[in-house]
């Protein structure tokens, strides 16, 4: 019997069993490899209100059984998906890509993380060379901070957290700070973007007064909870004064693929989109293939049999790790 990880009630996390449902036209399926925990996203359900969840952000798996109507999938290769914690994924093949030649599962699932900054990425007014800032180095900010820099902008990330900084550090990202540098001449009104993966009101106002008239400071990290006692006025005051453009750093604001404009097919619609969140996907994987972004001693491996043993790590801050994958090729929880 498959199992997955659900979340029945506040912070509660159990393994339960379901039923698979037979396949549906242009859909895949397969026995799950590994899984990626996105922490905020996860803890921030456990704490909500809505019940129950099944969490999960990531998974790679390999494809046993194809659906009809399905090109271009063979079964045994090895594909990424947005999946939950399950011990089998079935998802639409559209939706789902496969790995490069020889890439591990648990690197590939990373990819879902960096498609959160990826959009920043594909839609900022900032151009290669511009000075970008980056608050917040938990996984998102971590991996935004590899983008830019790939990217070709000078990259400064800021977090109080010494092991974060110390991480990011080794990891090649040679510009890091406790604190916004709101005094040094080198970035104070230089700053063309400021990517806010904290989730942090005060980091959104140091933003705005740090970049430069007509700069970006964009919302990339979920504010689950109020830190300070700032007011919407300070923000306005720093925007305004500043002509800053704050905006929504909403991940599923570009489509999930981009649809050429075709006449026989006009009225199933049409985007011409240059990027989706499906070719920030592909690339992901790409960069990641290459090794463009360091992972060594950033991944910690765990099991999938335990969720309240893991979950509770999470929330005493137990593990070092920045990416947290499940391994579910060896569990017994993906024992029939």
């Amino acid at each position: 019997m498959p199992v997955e990880i659900i979340i029945p009630a506040r912070q509660t996390f159990q393994l339960q069993p379901y039923e698979e449902q037979p396949l549906r036209r242009g859909e895949i399926r397969g026995r799950t490899l590994c899984t990626l925990v996105s922490q905020g996203t996860e803890i921030g359900w456990a704490n909500g209100d809505a019940f129950p969840v099944r969490p999960g952000y990531a998974a790679v798996f390999e494809v046993e059984e194809i659906g009809e109507g399905v090109n271009g999938v063979t079964r045994g290769e090895r594909r990424f998906a947005m999946g939950c914690h399950r011990s089998s994924q079935t998802h639409m093949a559209e939706h789902t890509l496969p790995l490069p030649d020889g890439m591990a599962p648990e690197t590939a699932v990373i990819a879902r993380l960096m498609g959160v900054s990826m959009t920043t990425l594909m839609t900022t007014k900032a151009r290669p060379g511009d000075r970008v800032i980056i608050t917040g180095a938990g996984p998102v900010g971590f991996l935004a901070a590899h983008l830019f820099k790939i990217g070709g902008y000078r990259v400064t990330v800021v977090d109080p957290d010494a092991l974060r900084r110390e991480q990011l550090a080794r990891s090649g990202i040679a510009d890091t700070r406790a604190a916004m540098p709101l005094d040094d001449p080198d970035l104070a009104g230089k700053v063309a973007l400021v990517v806010d993966c904290s989730g942090h009101e005060a980091a959104v106002l140091e933003g705005c007064r740090i970049v430069r008239r007509m700069g970006e400071v964009v919302l990339v990290g979920v504010p689950w909870r109020k830190y300070t006692e700032l007011t919407a006025h300070d923000v306005l005051n720093a925007v305004f004064f500043n002509h800053v453009t704050l905006r929504s750093g909403w991940e599923w604001q570009l489509p999930m693929h981009a649809r050429s404009f075709l006449w026989e097919e006009l009225l199933e619609g049409y985007n011409n989109a240059p990027h989706s969140i499906f070719s920030g996907f592909a690339r992901a994987l790409e960069w990641l293939s290459e090794g463009r972004i360091p992972l060594g001693g950033m991944v910690h491996h765990a099991q999938p049999e335990f969720p309240e043993r893991l979950y509770a790590d999470i929330m005493a801050r137990h593990i070092d790790e920045p990416f947290i994958v499940l391994d579910w090729t060896h569990s017994l929880a993906s024992s029939p």
